[in-house]
């Protein structure tokens, strides 16, 4: 049965850390695994711009032995005559997997459902959980060991960074927090994952309102932008709701001492977090976004051969 990779939970506690072991290997030894060795092609189709998506997806492919194959659905038939399901029949006759950076989950399940290749999720509206392997291996290189440890994201607790965190880190075994305002929390069902994880993993799971009471104690500090794609006509009323929320000197200062900041880019500086502190000695987003690059690969392989 063909693996995929839509949502953080579809890979087990055990899967997650097998591929970020993986990953490991493969940053400490970049050119020896070459799974993709032929060339196979993969399919890196973007519904949205990006740079490290398209860039750490394209390299790693090619560190893999294999060839990107970079496809824009605005000069593609995908979501205009053509339907995911039949595209992905077509991709699966001549590529390895498909990769998709789009709007709707539902496309995604709709690719993924009969397929006879992998499909992973390079970042939808509900989840980015290529993005979540990355930032675990980030933790994981800087802390040693994830599980017991904390982390708390501060601002828009329905985004995709957030509802992956909380599922990617219940996984880990971390104490995940999301501070956020109420009628942005997450949603109920992926908190209720998040939940049934956790106790299988020794981790929890908490959601509230207020930063400097969920940030106390932490291991890790995450912010994103307040303004992801397709909301930029919300962003003067988005900036007033989230301001309370922005990631400062005096918010990092009630983590733990040497806690890490991390965001995954691109930072609308002034705004989710401090210039002094995305700038500062305790953020390691410069590593977080290396490591999509070995994550992505890792997973690669893993669906590929492993699965």
């Amino acid at each position: 049965m063909t693996r995929h990779f839509l949502r953080d939970d579809d890979v087990t506690p055990e899967e997650q850390a097998e591929i970020l072991s993986l990953a490991g290997q493969m940053k400490a030894q970049r050119f020896e695994h070459r799974p993709l060795e032929g060339p196979q092609t993969v399919a890196v189709i973007f519904d949205k711009s990006s740079t490290r998506t398209r860039v750490s997806f394209a390299v790693g492919i090619a560190d893999l032995g294999g060839t990107p194959l970079i496809i824009s659905t605005a000069s593609s038939q995908l979501g205009g005559k053509e339907t995911p399901a039949d595209t992905a029949r077509v991709l699966e006759r001549m590529v390895a997997a498909i990769v998709w950076r789009t709007y709707g989950q539902e496309g995604l399940e709709e690719m993924a459902d009969g397929t006879t290749v992998p499909v992973v999720n390079a970042l939808s509206d509900d989840f980015h959980p290529c993005q979540l392997l990355a930032d675990l291996l980030t933790m994981q290189e800087k802390l040693g060991t994830l599980q017991d440890r904390v982390v708390c994201f501060s601002g828009d607790g329905r985004s995709n960074m957030a509802q992956s965190y909380l599922l990617a880190c219940a996984a880990a075994g971390m104490h995940v927090r999301i501070a956020c305002p109420e009628q942005f929390a997450p949603r109920a069902d992926v908190v209720a994952d998040a939940e049934r994880i956790a106790l299988q993993t020794g981790g929890s799971v908490r959601v509230g309102v207020d930063p400097e009471e969920l940030v106390a104690g932490a291991d890790v500090v995450v912010t994103d932008t307040w303004v992801s794609m397709g909301k930029e006509d919300e962003k003067v009323q988005r900036v007033k709701t989230f301001t309370p929320y922005q990631v400062t000197d005096q918010l990092m200062a009630l983590a733990k001492p040497g806690a890490l900041f991390m965001h995954c880019l691109p930072a609308d500086r002034g705004f989710e977090v401090e210039q002094s502190v995305i700038d500062g000695p305790q953020s390691v987003i410069w590593d977080e976004s290396e490591n999509r690059l070995h994550a992505q690969k890792a997973l690669l392989a893993w669906l590929l051969e492993r699965a």
